[in-house]
């Protein structure tokens, strides 16, 4: 199964053809260029590495110098700044929603999430529950988050694409529940989310919130952040807690078009997301607890947990931030009802 998958990606990869980009002519390729990825918080660590092992394989089979810079912050924040013109080579966000937003600005060809495999998703991860040891207030799912005491820590759901994620887990669970509707998963998030004590602009805000400062009886978030704070915050100080249900989170990748062109480095922003397919690419994300998009040899799969898709549950991301995010949709309703 494995060599079969790596095959199938490998095959996808060297058949990949980008149209061509209707804007300005491109520059000549930058000798020894530098490139700008524009990600979203929990991926400082993950770039930090990727960065090393592709500027190595850079350097090898070019014989070019490479210099990577990163940019990292709230996903719905990092992808405003590069529509208002931070000069991003490459984007790395949290949802392609946030993608689509740049492509609109005719920053990104439309078609960007053909135009690497698995829909330009290299890494997925799933939204868990981070509580502190001995689990005080015997949180186990969802509904717990929403009992009175209870005092969670999650970001914004306006600058924070992790932070989507979190809602539309907690909102599609209480859908999928016998008898499950509209009207009670909306009690069911208003609940936790008046029951959230600090909304940061972040998911790595919300992680110092939580295990730094001390605030807060449970975190929802990224998995791998999860894996991240037990492994240098306290092994022994947190435990992760996987709902019944949970959502099956799918960041995205793109290059930002008119940029590489006009700065003649298309050729490496391409190879670079190439590159997080790769089998070195993708143990690097594994590494960094990160479920992968194929198997990686020697790397214990992440633990099994049901899981839903924004496809599934909500008619993709624009039908979910219309209903959900947008200025004055549910949960700025549910926000003014705090």
């Amino acid at each position: 199964m494995h060599s079969q998958a790596l095959r199938a990606l490998w095959l996808a990869l060297a058949v990949l053809v980008t149209l061509p980009w209707a804007g300005t002519p491109p520059a000549p390729a930058a000798a020894n260029p530098t490139l700008l990825n524009v990600s979203y918080d929990p991926t400082r660590e993950l770039y930090h590495d990727i960065n090393a092992a592709f500027i190595a394989q850079w350097r090898q089979t070019t014989g070019e110098s490479l210099r990577i810079a990163q940019s990292h912050g709230g996903s719905g924040k990092q992808a405003r700044s590069v529509q208002d013109g931070l000069a991003a080579d490459v984007v790395t966000l949290a949802l392609g929603f946030d993608i689509d937003a740049i492509a609109a600005r005719g920053l990104i060809a439309t078609n960007w999430q053909s135009r690497l495999p698995f829909r330009s998703t290299p890494y997925r991860s799933v939204i868990v529950l981070l509580v502190r040891k001995g689990n005080p207030k015997a949180i186990r799912d969802w509904p717990d988050l929403a009992k009175p005491g209870v005092e969670v820590i999650s970001p914004n759901p306006k600058t924070s694409g992790g932070a989507r994620w979190n809602y539309l887990a907690a909102y599609g669970y209480a859908l999928r529940r016998p008898g499950g509707n509209d009207m009670k998963a909306r009690n069911l998030v208003g609940a936790i989310f008046r029951n959230v004590k600090v909304l940061d602009a972040g998911a790595r805000a919300s992680m110092t919130t939580f295990a730094q400062r001390g605030i807060g009886d449970v975190l929802i978030g990224w998995e791998n952040e999860m894996y991240l704070a037990k492994a240098e915050l306290g092994r022994d100080d947190f435990e992760i807690i996987y709902p019944s249900e949970t959502i099956l989170a799918e960041p995205a990748v793109a290059v930002v078009d008119r940029v590489v062109d006009r700065k003649g480095t298309r050729k490496a922003a391409e190879a670079y997301l190439q590159f997080l397919f790769s089998a070195e690419g993708q143990a690097i994300g594994a590494r960094h607890y990160f479920r992968t998009v194929v198997p990686v040899p020697g790397v214990k799969p992440m633990p099994e947990v049901p899981t839903f898709s924004v496809d599934d549950m909500f008619s993709g991301w624009n039908k979910a931030h219309a209903d959900h995010f947008a200025d004055g949709a549910q949960f700025d309703q549910i926000f003014r009802r705090r």
